[in-house]
């Protein structure tokens, strides 16, 4: 199983621990029960007082000849094409959550102040703590790609479906409306609410309500459930999607005020994937209580034989398909990662670059929005050189700039704060999931540009670290030069108006804020202006990149 891991790789992706633990705090709880009160104990109350309400579907209106009939092949294709896409985003978006098993709602994530966690463990402040120790093993049944800090190889299989998640609904909106068979799914009166919750009440006190032939007609309550996956949880997923891209937050600061703040859309996205479940369990549950081989051929080959098993066995090859199709990408995870890698650079690092890496970011936090606490990632570096210098302050720091230049140069940090000082409060988007606000004072990019001159074909800028990679080796990363010349570019000395601590990446660390966290390498301790990022490390633009499988570009 674990033949193309070394002995470091091992240990980290099956670790000793792999126990999960589910923590939620009281006021959710009290949340949850107020909305199982709200529906399904008001269901009963109606029940108990009143008896049952009348059953709607006993008198639904003549079927017309503008009314559709049967699910032609674009509906039944794309329903299983959904259903494929939506489980690998499902099982993908599992492994990512597993990397920072915790949800909030505040934009600080303090440990303690998550309404949700799938740790057992409680941070610990008798030393420094991680975010990377955070994660958890995931068993690959469930995950994909499952295992521990794989988070690189899930956000790959995530993003590589969600594009052909969106364009398959993009075509079934668009079909939907040139045909008849938007008549099934949006309502055209305010009366499906009242009857839609009658139904509610015969299947939340178990009485079965009339089933209408589906192949013509849909019960209110199905509608209705119909129509919010299709218009509501789809765009909310895509919504509070983006609202966790550094490069749309930064340069759209309302978007995530939709749900709060980006850890919202966070918390958010992770509900709708529930909801995404619940709605799969129970779809399945009454398709089948209410006669599986007659709603299959619906489905499958567009007929209403309750005899044939035709739909059925089609079915059931689909969902052995993608069955074989999710051990088939469990073992490219790892067996065949840089196809992974390549595949979702080739597919949205292009559209990154072309789109969103264009926004600028924008001031918006001030100081009364700093975190109350950051958290701490990376390993802390353990050369001699970087002790040395950590013991005299870093007052014998030099930074070396060099590489495709007209003027290199190596600056002391008295001789770089005398170029110039730029203070910017921001917040930090970790590819982890967890994210905190900071002041970071420093010196902007720019004029370490405007100062060694680069040469025309430069269009990369490497930053090494005195720290290593999760399996050792120097760390570094690359950044775009546009994106190192973009507003609130800083080589940062300061944090929160005091001098940046060792933990945090002292003498220097990067700041870029379009981009995920790890591209913002601490510890800095040389810079060189290259061609291009093939010609560093093993070419994938950075160590994470190298080792993990992360993005090249780091904008969502």
């Amino acid at each position: 199983m674990f033949t193309n891991f070394n002995k470091a790789e091992q240990k980290i992706r099956y670790p000793e621990d792999r126990r999960w633990f589910i923590g939620i705090k009281p006021v959710a709880l009290v949340v949850l029960l107020i909305l199982l009160m709200m529906t399904v104990g008001l269901a009963w109350l109606q029940f108990i007082v009143f008896g049952l309400p009348a059953d709607p579907s006993r008198s639904l209106p003549p079927l017309s000849p503008s009314d559709p009939t049967g699910f032609p092949l674009w509906l039944s294709l794309s329903h299983w094409v959904n259903f494929f896409f939506l489980i690998m985003i499902i099982r993908s978006g599992l492994s990512i959550l597993a990397d920072h098993p915790r949800l909030y709602w505040n934009r600080g994530c303090s440990p303690s102040s998550e309404w949700l966690r799938f740790t057992p463990i409680k941070v610990p402040d008798d030393r420094v703590y991680t975010a990377k120790e955070d994660g958890r093993y995931l068993n690959p049944i469930i995950g994909l790609p499952g295992y521990r800090h794989s988070v690189g190889i899930a956000r790959a299989w995530h993003f590589i479906t969600v594009p052909f998640f969106l364009l398959n609904g993009v075509v079934f909106i668009t079909l939907l409306f040139v045909t008849n068979q938007w008549k099934r799914l949006v309502p055209v009166s305010w009366q499906i609410i009242p009857d839609s919750w009658n139904v509610f009440v015969h299947y939340a006190t178990f009485h079965m309500p009339v089933e209408p032939n589906g192949f013509y007609h849909f019960n209110a309550l199905q509608q209705v459930s119909y129509f919010a996956v299709v218009f509501l949880l789809a765009p909310i997923a895509m919504l509070s999607g983006m609202s966790m891209s550094p490069a749309i937050e930064n340069r759209f600061h309302w978007l995530p005020k939709l749900f709060g703040n980006r850890q919202g859309a966070r918390s958010v996205h992770f509900l709708v994937m529930l909801a995404y479940l619940a709605f799969i369990i129970v779809h399945v549950a009454m398709v089948a209580a209410t006669g599986l081989t007659r709603n299959m051929n619906h489905i499958t080959v567009n007929t209403d034989n309750p005899v044939s098993h035709m739909g059925l066995y089609i079915a059931l090859g689909i969902i052995l398909f993608t069955i074989a199709c999710g051990f088939l990408a469990h073992w490219i995870s790892w067996q065949r990662p840089r196809y992974l890698q390549r595949t979702e650079a080739a597919i949205n690092g292009t559209l990154w670059l072309n789109s969103i890496n264009k926004f600028k970011p924008k001031l918006y936090f001030k100081q009364k929005d700093i975190s109350p606490y950051f958290w701490v990632n990376g390993n802390m570096p353990e050369s001699e050189e970087w002790k040395k210098l950590a013991a005299k302050k870093f007052k014998d720091f030099k930074l070396s700039v060099g590489g495709l230049v007209e003027n290199p140069v190596e600056l002391s940090l008295d001789e770089l704060k005398q170029m110039g000082l730029e203070q910017n409060i921001t917040m930090h988007h970790c590819i982890q999931g967890w994210s905190g606000i900071a002041e970071w004072g420093g010196l902007p990019i720019k004029a370490l540009v405007d100062l060694v001159r680069p040469r025309s074909s430069v269009t990369t800028v490497v930053f090494y670290s005195f720290g290593e990679g999760l399996y050792g080796g120097t760390y570094y990363d690359t950044h775009t030069l546009d994106n190192c010349l973009k507003p609130e570019s800083i080589l940062a000395w300061e944090m929160n108006y005091q001098p940046l601590p060792e933990k945090y990446g002292a003498p220097l660390r990067l700041r870029v804020e379009n981009q995920l966290g790890y591209k913002m390498v601490k510890w800095v301790c040389k810079i060189e202006f290259l061609e291009t990022h093939e010609h560093v490390g093993r070419g994938f633009g950075g160590k994470n990149e190298d080792d993990e499988y992360f993005d090249l570009l780091a904008d969502t």
